[in-house]
């Protein structure tokens, strides 16, 4: 089972994130030589769990206000003169 992975780690610097060991920066196991993987929060910043595709329940906050034309059904994109048939039948 995987480690939970932490969101706003202290020192994410000290760490190298690429898989579940979460090794030290100077004692890498499975770097096999190469640059530790950083944190998501040193490369994005504050707030980098907030989007993308693991993004955290976000998409709720996400939907059009009421009112608006993207959140009326059905809303019209140009205007019709009232004796303008809507249908495409001739």
């Amino acid at each position: 089972m995987a480690k939970t992975f932490p969101i706003r780690p202290a020192r994410p610097e000290l760490i190298c994130w690429g898989c579940d060991r979460y090794c030290a920066a100077g004692a890498m196991i499975c770097g096999n030589g190469a640059d530790r993987t950083q944190h998501p929060i040193e490369t994005f910043g504050e707030g980098w769990e907030t989007f993308g595709l693991n993004a955290q329940d976000a998409r709720s906050e996400d939907k059009p206000a009421a009112g608006t034309a993207a959140g009326a059904p059905n809303t019209p994109s140009t205007p019709r003169s009232p004796g303008q048939s809507t249908s495409h039948e001739v």
